[in-house]
């Protein structure tokens, strides 16, 4: 099948690079796996009486108000509250875009990444 050693030995160095760059694609890809599931996102409402920190998923997971929030309207509260709560998922993009340009440079797959962590506008929101 082979002509002679030499193509062996050069279709031989072929494979071993590509199972090397699978190899270093797979552990980049574990890596920030691990580095983005532990990521968060905060912010604080201009005023600094709402803190809102969201997880990997962008999902609410705690909620600081401030007790002057007792001397607003419940409506202005919730507005700002919700404004918050974009305001740290756009802090929690952030990281993931960073995150994932450091780890894979522009590889389709980080971009990929990063696209899904866009926010989807229809059908979301609250109930009102």
């Amino acid at each position: 099948m082979w002509a002679d050693e030499a193509a062996l030995d050069a279709a031989a160095r072929r494979v071993d690079t590509w199972e090397a760059s699978i190899v270093d694609r797979a552990q980049r890809a574990k890596s920030l796996a691990n580095r983005l599931s532990a990521l968060t996102g905060t912010a604080q409402s201009p005023d600094r009486m709402i803190e809102v920190t969201v997880d990997a998923a962008g999902r609410l997971v705690d909620l600081r108000l401030d007790e002057r929030t007792r001397q607003h309207p419940a409506a202005q509260t919730a507005r700002q509250i919700v404004a918050t709560t974009e305001a740290a998922q756009a802090d929690l993009r952030r990281q993931v875009t960073e995150a994932t340009r450091h780890t894979l440079g522009d590889d389709p797959a980080g971009q990929a990444i990063i696209d899904s962590h866009r926010p989807r506008r229809e059908g979301s929101g609250a109930a009102r």
